[in-house]
């Protein structure tokens, strides 16, 4: 499992980030979040960022949006 730096992007404040361990950037959300997400979406459905570091490689950036069944 990896650590998950998870910033919550549902209100217009950006609140500060949670850091959990998960096997994806999804189950992290989840987790933090209580929401079902995915990565690909319209910029108003953003519900998450999420940030992770895999060994050797630089620190990644995934974006998460609320699925359309949710919104």
């Amino acid at each position: 499992m990896r650590e998950f730096r998870v910033v919550d992007c549902r209100k217009k404040t950006v609140t500060p980030e949670s850091i959990v361990s998960a096997g994806s950037p999804e189950a992290a959300a989840l987790e933090i979040l209580g929401e079902e997400l995915m990565r690909g979406g319209h910029p108003r459905d953003l519900r998450a960022r999420v940030y992770f570091k895999t060994d050797g490689q630089p620190l990644t950036m995934v974006r998460l949006y609320s699925k359309a069944a949710q919104r």
